[in-house]
């Protein structure tokens, strides 16, 4: 018989009463090679033809079930079959259509085509829904048996289809499957959610707990299939954090004038990538504020630490609840962690007599200002700590009584800030008079650095400055006046300008720098700053056109300067003076570096004696203070390019101009602003003065008014001193401020490579387990200095270079090996996640070195090879493999980054993009040893650091062909590192992550 089409052969078989192989055999002669059984739409005819009647037809069933043992019908055509069936009323066809899903629901795979793969999981998924609509026809008419009084027939059958979901549901990879048919098929999920709550309300009324029990299970495990890459377990082990506590330290030593967002972000991918519970993290937060209050230097440092924490820090945690669970859950962690906070008594009680008040009530009251703690929490948590004090030791003597505190000062400060703020935005030319007082007031004590470290950790310094120099812009615009308006104008230029300069030096020039707008004029003082300001790093050019002005202006000051036996404000302000053309300050200010050496000339010469040059400085100082400053900076840019028997007098000038002048007949604030122009000059000349082995005696305010500088020790390799600081740190466990300014100012000496190279060799020094797992928290806390410039290097320099040397493959074993890829990734995935913000200040200020050109180490397009993939190919015997990217086909370095159109230009990205091809590489090479075990954790890593649903991770840098090679790692090879690893964003992603889960 010739047969016409498949159901003519499945009835003729029928008839004949073939056994299931004979039918296999004879159905191979009736449709010769070409189209396949899925095509043919083998099962979906099989099954039509067994369920016409009310039972089964076992005949044909047991072909089915020859046909999905031979594998001559894919699971994926088997499973829409079943899902087309829709009588629930027939029990004997759906128990046989339940008994073939039991065969293979629990060992799905597919070894075709990615086309294939994502069939199986839309399969799957109507599978599904077909289960969950037989479930809940069951559970009804289970219902309607207890009614009847018949129930036995329904709840046999409800217990079949509960029995399948739990079997299809409790495999992994199957959930893995559905995660993906999920969302290439959106509108089948929201029908899913729709049964799945249909059947949750039949089953509510049933009196059977088992079944009950058994369908919640089902039902919380589907649920999870949209989050399943979201669950993390958090480190519970641990009650230190050495990387958050050194972040926060790092900001609040050289960053108290950064945005909140930045260090929010940063604090958070901390978080997730070190899973810190939410209550350990804020602890380890409060324990750094308060270790860097204690440790901070008496003056600025210490009110700029005050500011931090009792300013700051409230505002980052208000930004971090947004980022944690809910509202409500954040204030009890936030109150847990006090709880945690209150037990460290000694730390506590040391902060408080350093501070002179009780710290917390501070910190809780401001807590309790911004939301973060419940009045109730606040009350309880001030009870305790005002038990614990009674027992603490008191500082009792008189000159302490006396001394206000910080905190209780900062925090009256910030609204003075807003205020001050206010006045500075009023008409100048009305009542200059009582500005001054205001300005006056802010110069006694420490007022001044209290309001600026208010101003800065509220984010208000930037508007700050920007008024001040819009005050000293009006100062140089004067006209003819009276002696007295003279005089409040050149006090009004002079305090304006000395502040600048303060905030400057304390808080780096980019505060005081504008947005530059085309066209706008640029302010003098920022002019002024920018070319003649000596600042640390900066060299400047002593014959620079912004030191020589015109020249009559300048014979003119020489004159003045030499001849008056004290200056006259009024020549000064508005000079109607014979000669002085309406001089202002800022013009005496840029004319005083050209008269400074026509008066050194003359001292050098014989023509003026000592006693004159001590005349002509005092003239200098004796009103005006901001020309003492103008004229030592373009002293210290002289003395640099002088030879060393050349430079004395320019050092005795620079010493008499740094010392007060005793005089009765000087200005209003005489006092006050010398104090502040002595720690500008003393700013100013320590650089110089280092280097040419001068001291000068600046007057003394009691305090050290450069703590953190010069730390190194004298006539010592900065290797050595940069192995032994990290010897201690890692020994101690944590990062101090001291050490922090240490690291920062050996980054800047030795280079981001230099830098990055030896503290690696470090690490891969270390044996013992619970060391490398310190150093690498300790590590990435010091890259964070300059998170950017150390991750390019690291990724694109260093770890190439060890996993392409056979030599030294040994450095990579387990555990300095585990360490470094965790390093590697974390420093990875900081830069990746903040590099399209901005730099912070501590960053932007720092001399950039030229990596290399990344442009040829890792070029824009394939058809240029690539010096690290030539690097690759040369190390290894089968060069086919491990090509230049002319030679490999598009497929084999294709990853969603191109499909996202990624920014290639960026030199992060091409970092990234070659790293993930050499890891390629290295996975499909025939070599295998420490460098392909040093890749696997490096993925590892990536797949427990990543975020749910980050599109845009790192790894979008992956080419797609890694995934492939990757599950061939038994570590790796899990549905769930499967669908972390590819970018399921993407139709190719999903193909990919459905292709590699299908065959495992």
């Amino acid at each position: 018989m010739k047969v016409v089409n498949l159901k003519q052969a499945i009835l003729q078989a029928w008839k004949e009463r073939w056994s299931d192989y004979q039918w296999a055999i004879n159905m191979k002669k009736f449709f010769p090679k070409g189209a396949t059984w899925d095509i043919l739409n083998l099962a979906e005819a099989l099954l039509e033809q067994a369920m016409i009647g009310p039972s089964p037809n076992p005949l044909i069933l047991s072909y089915l079930k020859y046909a999905i043992s031979s594998q001559m019908v894919s699971y994926s055509s088997v499973l829409t079959a079943i899902s087309k069936f829709d009588d629930f009323s027939r029990d004997l066809c759906v128990q046989a259509l339940l008994d073939i899903m039991d065969m293979f629901c629990d060992r799905l795979s597919c070894h075709g085509k990615a086309e294939e793969c994502i069939g199986l999981c839309r399969a799957l998924l109507s599978a599904l829904h077909w289960l969950l609509r037989c479930t809940a026809a069951s559970a009804e008419r289970l219902r309607e048996g207890l009614e009847a009084g018949t129930p036995a027939a329904g709840e046999k059958q409800l217990a079949m289809c509960l029995l399948r979901l739990e079997k299809t549901l409790s495999s992994t990879k199957n959930r893995a499957l559905l995660h993906i048919a999920k969302l290439e098929e959106a509108s089948s999920w929201t029908a899913i959610e729709h049964s799945l709550l249909k059947l949750g309300e039949t089953l509510a009324s049933l009196s059977n707990p088992q079944l009950r029990s058994q369908a919640e299970q089902c039902g919380t495990l589907i649920r999870s299939i949209p989050t399943m890459l979201a669950v993390h377990s958090e480190q519970l082990h641990k009650t230190g954090y050495p990387t958050v506590h050194a972040v926060v330290l790092l900001e609040g030593t050289m960053n108290l004038t950064g945005e909140t967002q930045p260090l929010v972000e940063q604090l958070m991918m901390v978080k997730r990538m070190q899973h810190i519970p939410t209550p350990l993290f804020v602890l380890e937060i409060w324990k750094a504020c308060f270790v860097g209050l204690i440790e901070s230097p008496e003056g600025t440092e210490e009110l700029k630490w005050t500011a931090f924490t009792f300013l700051k820090i409230p505002q980052v945690l208000v930004k971090l609840k947004k980022y944690c669970h809910g509202d409500k859950d954040f204030t009890e962690d936030v109150s847990c962690a006090f709880e945690f906070l209150l037990k460290l008594t000694p730390l506590l009680d040391k902060a408080d007599q350093r501070c002179n008040c009780d710290c917390t009530k501070f910190l809780l009251q401001e807590c309790s200002k911004q939301g973060l703690l419940s009045e109730a929490s606040v009350t309880n948590l001030m009870a305790k700590r005002s038990a614990d004090r009674e027992h603490a030791p008191q500082l009792k003597s008189g000159e302490n009584a006396n001394i206000q505190p910080n905190p209780g000062l900062i925090l009256r400060a910030e609204p003075t800030v807003t205020n001050i703020l206010k006045t500075m935005d009023a008409d100048h030319s009305k009542s200059p008079e009582g500005l001054l007082g205001v300005l006056g007031h802010m110069l006694s004590g420490k007022s001044l650095d209290l309001l600026l470290a208010a101003a800065a950790a509220t984010g208000k310094l930037k508007s700050f400055a920007r008024k001040f120099i819009n005050l000293n812009e009006f100062t140089t615009h004067g006209n003819e006046e009276l002696a007295k308006a003279a005089s409040v104008r050149a006090l009004l230029f002079d305090i304006s300008f000395l502040m600048l300069c303060h905030v400057a030096q304390t808080y780096g020039s980019e505060v005081i720098l504008s947005e530059s707008s085309t066209g706008a004029q640029v302010p003098f003082f920022e002019t002024w700053m920018q070319t003649c300001m000596p600042e640390e790093g900066k060299i400047l050019n002593p014959d620079h056109p912004c030191f020589w002005p015109d020249s009559t202006k300048v014979e003119s000051l020489v004159a003045l300067l030499n001849n008056s036996s004290e200056m006259k404000l009024v020549s000064v302000a508005v000079c109607p003076l014979q000669g002085w053309r309406q001089m202002k300050w800022h013009e005496a200010c840029l004319s005083i570096s050209a008269a400074i050496l026509e008066i050194l000339n003359a001292w050098e010469n014989g023509v003026l004696a000592f006693e004159s040059i001590q005349k002509i400085t005092d003239n200098i100082k004796g009103k005006v203070c901001s020309l003492a400053v103008c004229a030592v900076a373009w002293l210290v840019a002289h003395v640099r390019m002088l030879g060393l028997d050349e430079r004395e007098k320019s050092l005795q000038m620079i010493r008499q101009l740094a010392g007060p002048l005793y005089s009765e007949n000087t200005l209003q604030f005489y006092n006050e602003r010398v104090v502040i122009m002595s720690s500008i000059l003393e700013h100013m000349c320590a650089d110089v003065l280092q280097q040419t082995a001068t001291q000068i005696k600046f007057p003394s305010t009691g305090v050290d008014t450069m703590p953190y500088w010069n730390l190194l020790p004298p006539k010592r390799p900065i290797k050595e001193v940069l192995t032994d600081m990290f010897a201690k740190v890692l020994e101690k466990g944590w990062v101090d401020s001291r050490s922090i300014h240490i690291f920062d100012t050996l980054l800047h000496m030795g280079g981001v490579y230099w830098f990055c190279n030896n503290l690696i060799k470090e690490l891969l020094k270390e044996t013992r387990k619970e060391h490398t797992q310190r150093a690498v928290e300790l590590l990435y806390s010091i890259f964070c200095l300059d998170m950017q410039q150390v991750t390019l290097v690291l990724l694109g320099h260093i770890l190439p270079g060890l996993l392409t040397d056979s030599s030294k493959w040994h450095s990579l074993m387990d555990p300095p090996g585990t360490a470094l890829a965790k390093l590697a990734v974390w420093c990875a995935l900081s830069s990746y996640s903040s590099h399209k913000g901005q730099a912070s200040s501590r960053q932007k200020k720092r001399h950039r070195e030229d990596i290399e050109d990344y442009i040829s180490l890792f070029p824009l397009d394939d058809m240029q090879p690539s010096k690290l993939m030539r690097l690759l190919s040369s190390n290894e015997e089968d060069a086919n493999i491990l090509s230049s990217p002319t030679d490999r086909s598009m497929s084999s370095s294709l990853s969603a980054s191109q499909l996202h159109t990624v920014n290639m230009r960026d030199p992060l990205n091409r970092v990234l993009a070659n790293l993930f091809l050499l890891i390629s590489s290295i996975l499909g090479s025939r070599t295998a040893g420490p460098h392909t075990q040093f890749v696997q954790w490096f993925m590892e890593e990536c797949v427990d650091c990543l975020e749910q649903g980050s599109r845009g991770s790192i790894l979008q840098f992956m080419p797609f062909t890694t995934v492939s090679e990757l599950v061939k790692v038994s570590a790796m090879s899990s549905p769930k590192v499967v669908l972390a690893i590819t970018d399921l964003s993407l139709s190719l992603g999903r193909q990919v992550a459905a292709k590699a889960i299908a065959a495992l």
